[in-house]
Protein backbone atom coordinates (compact mmCIF):
# COMPACT_ATOMS: atom_id res chain seq x y z
CA UNK A 1 0.00 0.00 0.00
CA UNK A 2 0.96 3.70 -0.94
CA UNK A 3 1.92 5.80 1.71
CA UNK A 4 -0.17 9.03 1.64
CA UNK A 5 1.89 11.08 4.39
CA UNK A 6 3.20 13.97 2.96
CA UNK A 7 7.20 13.91 3.50
CA UNK A 8 10.20 16.22 2.52
CA UNK A 9 13.78 15.33 2.41
CA UNK A 10 16.33 16.95 1.59
CA UNK A 11 19.20 14.41 0.57
CA UNK A 12 18.10 15.20 -3.11
CA UNK A 13 19.13 18.95 -2.81
CA UNK A 14 23.20 17.67 -1.36
CA UNK A 15 24.71 17.62 -5.14
CA UNK A 16 23.25 21.39 -6.03
CA UNK A 17 23.41 22.99 -2.75
CA UNK A 18 27.34 22.37 -1.72
CA UNK A 19 28.31 23.76 -5.14
CA UNK A 20 25.49 26.42 -4.95
CA UNK A 21 26.63 27.08 -1.33
CA UNK A 22 30.62 26.77 -1.76
CA UNK A 23 30.91 29.37 -5.16
CA UNK A 24 28.57 31.63 -3.65
CA UNK A 25 30.66 31.73 -0.44
CA UNK A 26 33.94 31.03 -2.05
CA UNK A 27 33.08 34.35 -4.35
CA UNK A 28 31.77 36.74 -1.08
CA UNK A 29 34.84 35.76 0.43
CA UNK A 30 37.83 35.96 -1.91
CA UNK A 31 36.36 39.49 -4.08
CA UNK A 32 36.03 40.67 -0.61
CA UNK A 33 39.23 39.95 0.65
CA UNK A 34 40.99 41.02 -2.80
CA UNK A 35 39.29 44.04 -2.54
CA UNK A 36 39.77 44.84 0.85
CA UNK A 37 43.68 43.97 0.58
CA UNK A 38 43.78 45.88 -2.41
CA UNK A 39 42.72 48.78 -0.95
CA UNK A 40 44.39 48.59 1.95
CA UNK A 41 47.62 49.06 -0.10
CA UNK A 42 46.41 52.95 -0.72
CA UNK A 43 45.56 51.99 -4.12
CA UNK A 44 43.29 53.66 -6.44
CA UNK A 45 39.95 53.09 -6.78
CA UNK A 46 40.00 52.39 -10.56
CA UNK A 47 42.94 49.93 -9.72
CA UNK A 48 40.17 48.44 -6.64
CA UNK A 49 37.84 47.99 -9.68
CA UNK A 50 39.79 46.28 -11.97
CA UNK A 51 41.39 43.74 -9.37
CA UNK A 52 37.95 42.83 -8.26
CA UNK A 53 36.67 42.25 -11.46
CA UNK A 54 39.45 39.90 -12.75
CA UNK A 55 39.07 37.93 -9.37
CA UNK A 56 35.14 37.87 -9.85
CA UNK A 57 35.86 36.51 -13.62
CA UNK A 58 39.15 34.50 -13.05
CA UNK A 59 37.52 32.79 -9.67
CA UNK A 60 34.22 32.02 -11.77
CA UNK A 61 36.30 30.32 -14.39
CA UNK A 62 38.44 28.71 -11.77
CA UNK A 63 35.03 27.45 -9.55
CA UNK A 64 34.20 25.74 -12.75
CA UNK A 65 36.84 24.02 -13.92
CA UNK A 66 38.21 23.13 -10.55
CA UNK A 67 34.28 21.45 -9.82
CA UNK A 68 33.93 19.65 -13.25
CA UNK A 69 37.02 18.04 -12.99
CA UNK A 70 36.65 16.83 -9.58
CA UNK A 71 32.77 16.08 -10.00
CA UNK A 72 33.65 13.63 -13.38
CA UNK A 73 36.48 12.10 -11.29
CA UNK A 74 34.08 11.37 -8.80
CA UNK A 75 31.51 9.90 -11.83
CA UNK A 76 34.37 7.94 -13.48
CA UNK A 77 34.91 6.52 -10.29
CA UNK A 78 31.40 5.78 -9.81
CA UNK A 79 30.74 4.28 -13.71
CA UNK A 80 33.96 1.86 -13.12
CA UNK A 81 32.19 0.46 -9.63
CA UNK A 82 29.02 0.24 -12.09
CA UNK A 83 30.73 -1.75 -14.70
CA UNK A 84 32.80 -4.26 -12.35
CA UNK A 85 29.57 -4.82 -10.71
CA UNK A 86 27.40 -5.59 -13.58
CA UNK A 87 30.41 -8.17 -14.40
CA UNK A 88 30.32 -9.65 -11.46
CA UNK A 89 26.43 -10.11 -11.76
CA UNK A 90 26.96 -11.51 -14.73
CA UNK A 91 29.35 -14.11 -13.61
CA UNK A 92 28.19 -15.21 -10.34
CA UNK A 93 24.97 -13.97 -9.31
CA UNK A 94 24.79 -16.28 -6.68
CA UNK A 95 27.61 -15.05 -4.73
CA UNK A 96 26.40 -11.63 -5.86
CA UNK A 97 22.58 -12.00 -4.22
CA UNK A 98 24.89 -13.62 -1.02
CA UNK A 99 26.50 -10.58 -0.62
CA UNK A 100 23.69 -8.44 -0.73
CA UNK A 101 22.11 -10.74 1.49
CA UNK A 102 24.93 -10.33 3.89
CA UNK A 103 24.40 -6.29 3.91
CA UNK A 104 21.01 -7.01 5.31
CA UNK A 105 21.92 -9.28 7.77
CA UNK A 106 24.53 -6.50 9.10
CA UNK A 107 21.27 -3.80 8.98
CA UNK A 108 19.76 -5.99 11.41
CA UNK A 109 17.63 -8.12 9.53
CA UNK A 110 18.02 -12.24 10.38
CA UNK A 111 19.14 -14.41 7.44
CA UNK A 112 15.83 -15.95 6.14
CA UNK A 113 14.60 -12.40 5.50
CA UNK A 114 17.66 -10.83 4.62
CA UNK A 115 17.56 -13.75 1.82
CA UNK A 116 14.26 -13.13 0.76
CA UNK A 117 14.90 -9.43 0.45
CA UNK A 118 18.03 -10.06 -1.65
CA UNK A 119 15.99 -12.06 -4.06
CA UNK A 120 13.00 -9.65 -4.39
CA UNK A 121 15.02 -6.53 -4.98
CA UNK A 122 17.95 -8.62 -7.71
CA UNK A 123 14.64 -9.55 -9.64
CA UNK A 124 13.75 -6.23 -10.18
CA UNK A 125 16.84 -4.64 -10.56
CA UNK A 126 19.99 -6.73 -9.26
CA UNK A 127 22.47 -3.53 -10.63
CA UNK A 128 19.91 -1.11 -9.20
CA UNK A 129 19.93 -2.76 -5.33
CA UNK A 130 23.87 -2.91 -5.65
CA UNK A 131 24.56 0.41 -6.75
CA UNK A 132 22.26 1.49 -3.75
CA UNK A 133 23.01 -0.98 -0.57
CA UNK A 134 26.97 -1.92 -1.62
CA UNK A 135 28.49 0.61 -3.05
CA UNK A 136 26.43 3.73 -1.80
CA UNK A 137 25.32 5.13 -5.62
CA UNK A 138 21.72 6.40 -5.65
CA UNK A 139 19.69 9.07 -7.53
CA UNK A 140 20.43 11.82 -4.79
CA UNK A 141 24.03 11.44 -5.00
CA UNK A 142 25.07 10.71 -8.37
CA UNK A 143 28.08 12.81 -9.50
CA UNK A 144 26.89 15.51 -12.10
CA UNK A 145 30.01 16.97 -13.30
CA UNK A 146 28.42 19.91 -15.73
CA UNK A 147 25.61 21.17 -13.64
CA UNK A 148 28.31 21.20 -10.36
CA UNK A 149 30.56 23.14 -12.45
CA UNK A 150 27.37 25.56 -13.66
CA UNK A 151 26.12 26.04 -10.40
CA UNK A 152 29.73 26.78 -9.11
CA UNK A 153 30.73 29.54 -11.46
CA UNK A 154 27.18 31.12 -11.38
CA UNK A 155 27.29 31.16 -7.42
CA UNK A 156 30.60 32.43 -7.27
CA UNK A 157 30.07 35.36 -9.50
CA UNK A 158 26.45 36.10 -7.78
CA UNK A 159 28.84 35.86 -4.53
CA UNK A 160 31.60 38.48 -5.97
CA UNK A 161 29.57 40.64 -7.31
CA UNK A 162 28.24 42.21 -4.16
CA UNK A 163 31.64 43.20 -2.80
CA UNK A 164 32.42 44.66 -6.02
CA UNK A 165 29.26 46.67 -6.28
CA UNK A 166 29.76 48.22 -2.88
CA UNK A 167 33.23 49.14 -3.36
CA UNK A 168 31.80 50.57 -6.63
CA UNK A 169 29.10 53.17 -4.48
CA UNK A 170 31.37 53.52 -1.23
CA UNK A 171 33.50 56.87 -0.82
CA UNK A 172 37.01 55.66 -1.59
CA UNK A 173 38.39 56.57 1.99
CA UNK A 174 35.72 54.26 3.51
CA UNK A 175 35.92 51.25 0.77
CA UNK A 176 38.15 48.74 3.22
CA UNK A 177 34.90 49.72 6.32
CA UNK A 178 32.21 49.42 3.61
CA UNK A 179 33.18 46.52 2.12
CA UNK A 180 34.07 44.42 4.90
CA UNK A 181 30.69 45.19 6.90
CA UNK A 182 28.86 44.63 3.84
CA UNK A 183 30.28 41.27 3.02
CA UNK A 184 30.29 39.96 7.03
CA UNK A 185 26.31 40.87 6.11
CA UNK A 186 25.71 39.23 3.19
CA UNK A 187 28.28 36.11 4.39
CA UNK A 188 25.71 35.93 7.72
CA UNK A 189 22.19 35.79 4.93
CA UNK A 190 24.35 33.24 2.75
CA UNK A 191 25.10 31.25 5.98
CA UNK A 192 21.24 31.31 6.91
CA UNK A 193 20.53 30.82 3.22
CA UNK A 194 22.39 27.31 3.10
CA UNK A 195 21.76 26.22 6.33
CA UNK A 196 17.70 26.46 6.28
CA UNK A 197 17.63 25.09 2.45
CA UNK A 198 19.66 22.09 4.02
CA UNK A 199 17.71 21.79 7.11
CA UNK A 200 20.64 22.55 9.06
CA UNK A 201 20.85 24.86 12.46
CA UNK A 202 20.64 28.47 11.02
CA UNK A 203 22.63 30.92 13.97
CA UNK A 204 25.58 28.36 13.44
CA UNK A 205 25.79 28.91 9.97
CA UNK A 206 25.71 32.41 10.03
CA UNK A 207 28.52 32.23 12.71
CA UNK A 208 30.83 29.79 11.41
CA UNK A 209 30.43 31.54 7.54
CA UNK A 210 30.98 35.60 8.82
CA UNK A 211 34.12 34.00 11.17
CA UNK A 212 35.61 32.49 8.37
CA UNK A 213 34.42 35.42 5.95
CA UNK A 214 36.01 38.10 8.64
CA UNK A 215 39.38 36.51 9.14
CA UNK A 216 39.80 36.17 5.47
CA UNK A 217 39.51 39.88 5.73
CA UNK A 218 41.89 41.18 7.91
CA UNK A 219 44.67 38.96 7.01
CA UNK A 220 44.41 40.45 3.59
CA UNK A 221 43.74 43.95 4.54
CA UNK A 222 47.08 43.93 6.97
CA UNK A 223 48.86 42.23 4.08
CA UNK A 224 47.93 44.90 1.46
CA UNK A 225 48.64 47.39 4.10
CA UNK A 226 52.29 46.01 4.90
CA UNK A 227 52.91 46.09 1.01
CA UNK A 228 51.14 49.33 0.23
CA UNK A 229 53.74 51.02 2.70
CA UNK A 230 56.44 48.92 1.76
CA UNK A 231 56.41 49.92 -2.00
Amino acid sequence: MRSTHPEHHLVDRIGWLRAAVLGANDGLVSTASLIVGVAASAAAPTEILVAGSAGLVAGAMSMAAGEYVSVSSQADTERADLARERRELEQDPAAERLELAQIYVDRGLDADLAARVADQLMAKDALGAHARDELGISAFTTARPVQAALTSAATFAAGAILPLLVALLAPPRLTVYAVSAASLVFLALLGALGARAGGADIPKAMVRVAFWGALAMAVTAGIGAVVGRAI
